[in-house]
């Protein structure tokens, strides 16, 4: 009789995780609501949380994070759940990583280093994978003397992809030198976008920016506009490169459309800084749209974020179109007022016909940005002719003997390249 061959599937542990957070007494809800969305970027990373804890302070404990009592009970916790680590919903001083190490004898992390653990996945571009590793090795390297507890019990999980897998034997002078080679290679990254900016005005197209908060929707948008194929899934950070594609206006204009990495509650300096030449697109662009998942009960919050992060961008005086996404799903009514935005429009990314809308609320917007007027162009200026109609739509046309009389509509700068030929009398 043959032996029965049986075969095993060894599967890698799941780290089984406790989220841990600081109320400061101003909105309970919110403090909740923060630990939701840790529990969701646990669980991107590839972990599960398996309880949580929450305690009113005014402010983090500056030693141990939580007060000592809190920190007891949470050791106790830790063992009740056979949890393997703990994550904090605030980025830890070095100090307050190595005491709660110590004291609660586990795997210490906090929401920074989760959403490096996430970049570090998602990360498909060299681009993309230059940015996360700067960002790591940054947020490492003043965090080194305090990492040798947890690193000697972490075998895998949360916080060891990507480069940052060299760990302590990496010392301070190398992490210096790494960073500088990085950055050096990101100046690089920023000399090549700002040719292809340059390259673009010269198109005379207009820029528009797809931002907001992660999972809100802006990939599904992009694909439906553009066929442009970004993986969509219902996670944050699904998606961390920066993609570019030119869509059609309903009247035939061209406009290049821009996708870039979504934003996030107590987003790391470490991050912005790491990301600010993808980011610098935005700063670039002549129109935002600004995408906020509708059906998302923390939806002025995450549209709070978005404004403050633009700001500190210096983004906040280019134009905005909301656009209220997901409204397939059970959304609360009425949406909220958005006094910043120029238009907003409320879609589901997923119909082609709200598609087609917001590509004429698009265009609506970008109409009001442009001036009217005419110009006689004498028949030895004929060579601007190219850049006439390149970069600007020509309304009327008429070929006179003392040149073409051309009505259009102009930017700014347009407006004032041909100025010298206006004129207000066409008779």
């Amino acid at each position: 009789m043959a032996r029965e061959t049986v075969l095993h599937t060894l599967k890698e542990e799941e780290e089984r995780v406790i989220l841990v957070g600081v109320d400061r007494q101003e909105d309970s809800q919110q403090a909740e609501a923060c630990l939701d969305e840790l529990e969701e970027l646990v669980k991107t990373a590839g972990a599960v949380a398996v309880g949580r804890m929450l305690q009113k302070r005014e402010k983090p404990h500056p030693g141990l994070y939580l007060g000592t009592g809190k920190v007891e009970e949470l050791k106790q916790m830790i063992s009740l759940l056979e949890a393997t680590g703990v994550v904090c919903d605030d980025e830890l001083s070095p100090a307050q990583l190595r005491n709660l190490e110590r004291e609660l004898d586990t795997k210490v992390m906090d929401r920074t280093m989760v959403i490096l653990d996430i970049f570090a996945a998602r990360a498909a571009s060299s681009e993309g994978k230059i940015q996360v590793e700067l960002a790591q090795l940054q947020y490492r390297l003043t965090r080194l003397t305090g990492m040798g507890a947890s690193m000697s019990r972490l075998g895998g999980g949360i916080g060891t992809r990507g480069p940052g897998e060299k760990k302590l034997e990496v010392d301070r002078r190398y992490i210096k030198d790494r960073i500088a080679e990085l950055k050096k290679d990101l100046a690089e990254v920023k000399t090549h976008r700002s040719l292809l900016r340059q390259q673009r005005k010269k198109k005379g197209q207009p820029v528009v920016a797809l931002v907001g908060y992660t999972n809100a929707g802006k990939s599904t948008i992009l694909n439906g506009l553009t066929k442009a194929g970004v993986l969509e899934e219902d996670k944050l950070f699904a998606t961390l490169d920066t993609t570019t594609r030119t869509v059609t206006l309903p009247e035939g204009h061209e406009i290049f459309l821009t996708d870039t990495v979504g934003f996030i509650q107590k987003l790391s300096h470490h991050l912005v800084d790491a990301f600010k030449a993808t980011l610098e697109e935005l700063r670039y662009a002549d129109l935002l749209l600004h995408v906020v998942d509708s059906s998302n009960p923390n939806r002025q919050t995450h549209m709070d974020v978005v404004y403050r992060t633009l700001e500190e961008l210096g983004c906040g005086q280019t134009p905005v179109i909301t656009v209220f996404n997901k409204v397939d799903r059970d959304v609360e009514y009425p949406l909220p007022n958005d006094q910043t935005a120029r238009s907003t429009i409320a879609i589901s990314a997923k119909r082609e016909e709200d598609l087609a809308a917001l590509l004429a609320k698009i265009e609506e917007v970008i109409k009001s940005f442009r001036q009217t007027m005419t110009i006689l162009l004498p028949y030895c200026e004929g060579g601007k002719l190219a850049q006439i109609y390149g970069r600007t739509t020509v309304l009327e046309e008429e070929h006179r003997e003392d040149g073409i009389l051309l009505t259009i509509t102009v930017d700014e700068e347009l407006e004032n390249r041909f100025k010298n030929y206006m004129i207000d009398d066409i008779f």
